[in-house]
């Protein structure tokens, strides 16, 4: 009876943990995060926020879409405000689910430059469906500036 008593105990502490793992931020009243528009999603191509770049994430095979659990290799194409390709860009990673409060699950980074302002980002991995940031702060000779990219899977 009390070894019963102290599973289901255990068992109802895991539950619980497990159901608020993830709950939304808007719900943990910390001030709530507002989703962007419908039209503010996808691959691009975006314009960095001081309009600097054109970025586009570019899938490796035509409607590639993003696979959740899966670690991903995805490539970005990256153009200056005339539409030139930009070479010679570093590029940092960062992202996560806003709406969740968690960064995303690896530590993506550009492993190599494949030429033509086109640039590929390993390390990708998206561990749950709902909206993702995929944020790029780039640095060239043009300057320091960064895009977000909003996803939904």
């Amino acid at each position: 009876m009390r070894t019963n008593r102290i599973a289901l105990s255990i068992l109802a502490a895991a539950l619980t943990v497990g159901a608020t793992a993830c709950t939304p931020v808007l719900a943990m009243g910390s001030g709530g995060v507002q989703r962007p528009a419908a039209n503010e999603f996808g691959q691009g191509p975006r314009a960095s926020d001081k309009r600097l770049y054109s970025v586009t994430l570019q899938p490796l095979q035509p409607l590639q879409t993003f696979k959740l659990r899966q670690l991903q290799t995805v490539p970005v194409l990256v153009t200056d405000a005339r539409g030139q390709p930009v070479e010679g860009a570093a590029i940092k990673v960062d992202g996560g689910m806003p709406e969740h409060g968690h960064g995303l699950p690896t530590q993506p980074r550009v492993s190599r430059s494949l030429g033509g302002g086109l640039y590929e980002i390993e390390g990708v991995r998206f561990s749950m469906g709902g909206w993702w940031e995929l944020k790029l702060a780039i640095e060239s000779p043009s300057g320091a500036d960064s895009v977000t990219f909003n996803l939904s899977l």
